[in-house]
């Protein structure tokens, strides 16, 4: 399981919990596919190869919806080169700064990424665990 660590400093000394798979938002008239290969070159560097399966929809802590593939192959995750993004900081300073969107990724087991993932986003590891387990997943 392939997972990405969020850039900036509000995620800077965060681990377990902190972790999420590459996501976005998706354009106007664009696809939710397209827009998961669109994030995943943007945020990680690379465009992903293979065939994607769709693998669950849910509901973040947040209230953001998010459709998620999954697919089989190789990525080096030490490659990792992200799209950044303009804060403030330190906060109320009026010096703005740049932070990558994910500052790593990593490959993981299942029990570790359980252990890294944001909790919202658990349902993700249990939809592919059943596709693993030849449970073709539903909508």
């Amino acid at each position: 399981m392939l997972l990405a660590h969020p850039g900036g400093p509000f995620w800077r000394n965060r681990d377990d919990g902190a972790w999420m798979i590459p996501k976005g938002a998706v354009e106007e008239g664009e696809e939710p596919l397209a827009a998961a290969k669109r994030e995943f070159e943007e945020e990680l560097g690379t465009a992903p190869l293979g065939e994607p399966v769709a693998l669950c929809r849910i509901r973040q802590k947040s209230g953001k919806l998010v459709e998620t593939f999954a697919l089989e192959g190789e990525f080096d995750s030490a490659g990792v080169l992200s799209n950044h993004f303009m804060l403030e900081f330190p906060p109320k300073s009026g010096e703005f700064r740049s932070f990558p969107e994910i500052d790593r990724a990593a490959w993981m087991s299942l029990d570790e990424a359980r252990r890294k993932i944001l909790p919202s986003q658990m349902p993700i590891l249990d939809a592919l665990e059943g596709l693993l387990d030849g449970n073709r997943p539903s909508f």
